[in-house]
C-alpha cells in the first residue's frame, strides 16, 4: 500500500517565485561580478588580462563537478535537507571569498561556492519533476526561468551600486546575505516533495542503473548535450562580456546596462515559451528556435567577417540569439527529464553534471579565446549551434516537429 501524499500547502505562483529565487543563486553569484572582474584583477596584479575570466569559469567548474553528487543524496534524504545545508555552505564560502587576500584562495572559494550551488538547479528541477511532468512541466519550468531570468538582468546593476559604496569585497558579503534570505524561505516555507516511496537507498548499483540509464536513453541523451551546447556560447559570452564592451566598443559605461537587454531577451523568449509551451508542445518550439538560432549566428558570422560590425548590430544580433536560448534551455531539460519518476534526483544530477561541464569547458574555452576581437565568440555560438541540431536530429532520429503528448502528474493548487 502506498504512502499517502498530504495536500501540498503552498501555491504554484509562490512554488515558481522560490524555484526561481533558488536558481538565482547561481545567476547573482556569476553576474554580480561582472563589474568587479578589473578592479579584481587590479588588486591581485593579474598580467594576463584573460585570468579575471576564472572568478566566473571557477564557479562554473564548482556547478558542474557538484551536480553529480546531490540527486542521490536527495532521492534518498529528500529534497528540503540537502538545500539547507548547501545554501549554509553557499552563504559561509561567500563570506571566505569577501576576506580572501589571494587570488589562488579566492578561486578555491569560488570553486566551493559553485560546488555548493550546483544543488539549487538540480534540486529545483527534481521538485518540479516530483509535481508535473511532459509540457506541464515544461510551462512551468519555462516560467521559472522567465521569472529567473530577472536576475540576470539586475545582477550587474547591483554589482555596479555595491561598487558606488564600497569596494568588491562588499559583493560576496551581498551574497551571503542573499543566500540567507533563501535559507529563511525554504526552511520556513517549502514542503518536502519527494514522495516516501521514491526513496532510494544510497548504493553504488542503484546510482550507476539509473546512470546507465540515463546514458542509454537515446531522448535523454540527444537533448542533454543540445542543452549543454546551447547553454556554452551563453557562458562565453558572460566570461568575456567586460572586455568586449569596455576592449572592442569602449562601452564600458554602458555596459550594464546592454547587458541587461541580453538578459532581458531570455526572459521574454522564456515568458513567451511559457504560454505557448503547452499548444505547440515543448519539441516544435525548441526546434523552430534552435534553427533560428543557428541562422542568426551565421547571419553574425559573416558581418563580423565582412566588417561591418558595430555596437547597435552586435548588441541586436546577440538578443537575438539570447532569446532563441530563452526558447530551449526549459524545453530541452523537460524534455530529456520525461523518462524518469522514481529516481529523478539521480537523473537530474546526472544531466545536470553532463550539460554544466560541457557547457563551462566549451564556454570557458571559447571566452579564453578573446584575443581583442568578437570574432572567437562568435564562432563560438555558430559552431555550438550546428552541433546541438545535429544532436537534436539523432535524439528525434530524423523526425522534427511532432509532439508526444503525456498527461500531467499532478495539478498545481
Amino acid at each position: 500500500m502506498q504512502n499517502p501524499r498530504p495536500p501540498f500547502p503552498i501555491g504554484r505562483t509562490e512554488l515558481i517565485v522560490l524555484m526561481a529565487s533558488l536558481m538565482s543563486l547561481n545567476a547573482m553569484a556569476i553576474d554580480i561580478m561582472l563589474p568587479a572582474l578589473g578592479l579584481i584583477s587590479d588588486d591581485f596584479g593579474l598580467k594576463n588580462e584573460n585570468d579575471r575570466q576564472w572568478i566566473i569559469t571557477s564557479y562554473i567548474y564548482g556547478m558542474a563537478i557538484g551536480s553529480i553528487i546531490y540527486g542521490s543524496l536527495a532521492d534518498r534524504y529528500g529534497r528540503k535537507p540537502i538545500l539547507l545545508v548547501t545554501i549554509s555552505i553557499y552563504i559561509g564560502f561567500g563570506i571566505f571569498c569577501a576576506f580572501s587576500q589571494n587570488y589562488d584562495y579566492l578561486l578555491i572559494a569560488r570553486f566551493i561556492q559553485g560546488l555548493a550551488a550546483s544543488a539549487m538547479g538540480v534540486l529545483a528541477n527534481s521538485i518540479i519533476r516530483d509535481r508535473y511532468e511532459g509540457d506541464a512541466m515544461a510551462r512551468t519550468m519555462s516560467t521559472i526561468m522567465m521569472v529567473f531570468m530577472i536576475v540576470p538582468v539586475l545582477a550587474p546593476m547591483v554589482g555596479q551600486f555595491i561598487l558606488l559604496f564600497a569596494d568588491w569585497h562588499a559583493i560576496f558579503i551581498w551574497l551571503s546575505v542573499f543566500g540567507l534570505i533563501i535559507f529563511l524561505w525554504v526552511l520556513m516555507r517549502l514542503p518536502e516533495t519527494l514522495n516516501p516511496d521514491d526513496k532510494i537507498k544510497i548504493n553504488y548499483a542503484s546510482v550507476i542503473s539509473t546512470w546507465s540509464y540515463v546514458m542509454r536513453n537515446r531522448n535523454s541523451v540527444g537533448h542533454v548535450f543540445a542543452s549543454g551546447l546551447m547553454v556554452a556560447p551563453m557562458f562565453a559570452f558572460i566570461a568575456s562580456a567586460q572586455q568586449i564592451f569596455v576592449n572592442v566598443f569602449d562601452a564600458g559605461d554602458i555596459f550594464v546596462f546592454i547587458f541587461a537587454a541580453n538578459a532581458t531577451a531570455m526572459a521574454v523568449g522564456n515568458f513567451v515559451n511559457s504560454r505557448i509551451v503547452t499548444r505547440y508542445g515543448a519539441r516544435r518550439i525548441s526546434q523552430v528556435a534552435l534553427i533560428f538560432f543557428i541562422l542568426v549566428s551565421l547571419i553574425h558570422l559573416g558581418i563580423t567577417l565582412a566588417g561591418w560590425l558595430t555596437l547597435p548590430l552586435f548588441v541586436i544580433l546577440l538578443a537575438a540569439s539570447m532569446g532563441m536560448v530563452g526558447f530551449t534551455g526549459a524545453n530541452f531539460s523537460s524534455i530529456a527529464m520525461q523518462p524518469f519518476a522514481k529516481g529523478a534526483g539521480v537523473a537530474s544530477s546526472f544531466q545536470n553534471f553532463t550539460r554544466t561541464l560541457l557547457s563551462a569547458g566549451i564556454g570557458g574555452s571559447i571566452g579564453l579565446q578573446f584575443d581583442g576581437t568578437t570574432l572567437p565568440l562568435i564562432i563560438g555560438f555558430s559552431i555550438c549551434g550546428i552541433v546541438a541540431f545535429l544532436f537534436i536530429l539523432w535524439a528525434e532520429k530524423g523526425v522534427l516537429f511532432r509532439r508526444v503528448q503525456t498527461a500531467p502528474r499532478t495539478r498545481a493548487r
